[in-house]
This record gives structure tokens, C-alpha cells and sequence, in this order.
């Protein structure tokens, strides 16, 4: 099932519970910068994927930090790859349902798991994740490659989780960057979803 449809960015729900905030302030940035015709396109070019919850509501499994930024630079309306059918399912069983297909993650900016209760809502609720940021810019500067594994870049926040002291990497973002990008292609990152030897 895979049906394109438009919705209003504010009655979108998240499956996870951080973003990376540097991520998506460069993306408001952008969508900013354009006229409404022209985010109406962007969006149109770069559909969100989306699981129907119970009511018909829209439950998106990827591209949260697009989503956020829409909804900061005052988009109203984006669209939507329908990826499932979940409405008969409610509570846990519509989590059970995402978490089987890998479409949730509960974990938090210190990459602690949750009930599926915790996940927030609304968009504008996801907590900043300051190396999930770090594992978008390290794979957007050639650290490793884009890969279809689910969350992959949650997989990459945790691994520089445990390898850059945090206030290092709040400290000096951009060297951070620096400093990642050969931890990224280490033995120590050998087995990681799009793994570059010696990157």
C-alpha cells in the first residue's frame, strides 16, 4: 500500500521522541527562504512516509526533522506516502503493529528506551538530540553511506554517543564533525548500517 495524499503538518504525529535541532534548523532555514508556492513543491518533491492510525490519523516513520522544520517555517500542508493501514488498531497494539515493521523508536537524547506512551504527540514536542545532528552531518560530509536500515542514523548517534565526549560536541559542533568523520570509518564503526572503511 502506497498512496500519495496531502495533509496539514500540524496534525502530524511523530514515532519517536528526539530530533537533532541543528538538522532541523538548517531545514527551516530553507523552507523559509521560499515562497508558499514554491514550499508547497518542495514538499510535493519530498514526500513524508506515514502509517494511518486509529481515526484516520497520520503517524510519520521517517523524515521527522523535515516535518519539525515545516512546521516551524509555517508550513501548512505537506504530503504523504501511505506506507499502511493500522487504523483498527489502537494503544498498543498500533505500537506493537509499528515497532514489528520497525517504524518506532522510543529512544530518548541519552538513547534510553520508553513506553510507547511517551512519544509525544506533536511534532513540536520531540526533545533535541544533539548527536543525531551529529550523524545527519557526518553522513551528508561522506562519513558513511544513506541506507534503507530503519533509524539508521539513531544507530550512528549512539555509536558517537559513546565516542565523543558530549561537551566537545556542544561545545565546537563543526569539529565535532571533524572528529567523527574518521571514528566513521574505523574499525571501531566496521558492521554499522552503511559502514566506509576508511572514510
Amino acid at each position: 500500500m502506497s498512496t500519495l495524499q496531502q495533509a496539514p503538518i500540524h496534525k502530524l504525529h511523530p514515532t519517536q521522541l528526539t530530533v537533532g535541532m541543528i538538522e532541523v534548523h538548517d531545514k527551516k532555514k530553507h523552507l523559509a527562504a521560499l515562497k508558499a508556492a514554491e514550499q508547497l513543491e518542495f514538499m510535493r518533491a519530498h514526500p513524508i512516509p506515514a502509517v494511518l492510525g486509529a481515526g484516520g490519523e497520520l503517524y510519520i516513520t521517517d523524515h521527522h526533522h523535515l516535518g519539525r522544520a515545516a512546521f516551524e517555517a509555517g508550513v501548512d500542508s505537506g504530503f504523504f506516502e501511505v506506507e499502511a493501514d493500522f487504523s483498527h488498531l489502537s494503544g498498543d497494539a498500533f505500537w506493537l503493529a509499528m515497532d514489528n515493521k520497525h517504524w518506532v523508536h522510543p529512544l530518548d537524547e541519552n538513547g534510553v528506551r520508553h513506553v510507547y506512551a511517551c512519544i509525544p504527540r506533536h511534532l513540536e514536542k520531540l526533545v533535541d538530540d544533539v548527536y543525531r545532528s551529529l550523524a545527519g552531518y557526518v553522513r551528508n560530509a561522506g562519513g558513511y553511506d544513506k541506507t534503507p536500515t530503519a533509524f539508521a542514523e539513531f544507530v550512528w548517534a549512539d555509536f558517537f554517543r559513546r565516542n565523543l565526549p558530549l561537551e566537545e560536541v556542544q561545545a565546537d559542533f563543526a569539529a565535532a564533525v571533524k572528529a567523527a568523520l574518521p571514528l566513521a570509518g574505523s574499525e571501531l564503526a566496521r558492521g554499522m548500517p552503511g559502514f566506509k572503511s576508511g572514510s
